[in-house]
């Protein structure tokens, strides 16, 4: 089995089936980073068409500081950065609409919000974006503190803070509600 540097590497000679078999095995996770950023899944999948013709484009600029994967989830960032940048909002005259759809947010709303609310999906929904985007990336998406800099264009270092902070206000609002729980049903206080 090819490596994904090594299928890289064809990709940026012309190989379609490397690019293939790249797209294979991490479409289905850039995909899911890009939902994080959108709502809208028709938008994230354009945004991910989008993703895989600039690696096509741009694979020879692949120097390998940091992963492949690391790299193709950083296109798949600029792209979802870049589009949704340029997107211009449509307004609609409510007298004109059918019948308002009851959209609950961002698929992270919607995600959190359908694990019935326990009080991690809340510790995390409340965290800054900063630091939430650095814990799915690492916990959900199984990136490598390496991968993360990469994808988000900044130091180790910084990612490794980032989830220390992340961990401790998670820590923290985990230990706050479960003193709120303890106290509201008869516990000590």
């Amino acid at each position: 089995m090819d490596t994904d540097e090594a299928l890289l590497a064809a990709v940026a000679r012309g190989d379609q089936a490397c690019l293939r078999a790249l797209y294979d095995r991490h479409a289905p996770a850039m995909l899911r980073v890009v939902r994080r950023m959108t709502a809208q899944s028709g938008v994230a999948e354009e945004i991910l068409q989008e993703t895989w013709l600039a690696v096509w484009r741009s694979a020879d600029s692949f120097r390998g500081e940091s992963s492949a994967r690391g790299w193709l989830f950083g296109v798949a960032k600029r792209q979802a950065h870049n589009y949704l940048r340029k997107s211009v909002l449509v307004t609609v005259d409510i007298d004109e609409t059918a019948e308002m759809s009851d959209q609950a947010g961002t698929v992270e709303d919607i995600v959190l919000a359908n694990a019935a609310r326990t009080e991690l999906a809340v510790g995390i929904r409340d965290l800054p974006e900063h630091l939430r985007e650095v814990l799915l990336l690492v916990l959900v998406d199984d990136m490598s503190y390496p991968d993360v800099a990469a994808i988000l264009g900044i130091p180790v270092g910084t990612v490794k803070s980032r989830m220390s902070h992340a961990r401790k206000r998670l820590a923290l609002a985990l230990a706050g509600t479960t003193a709120d729980l303890s106290t509201r049903y008869g516990g000590e206080k």
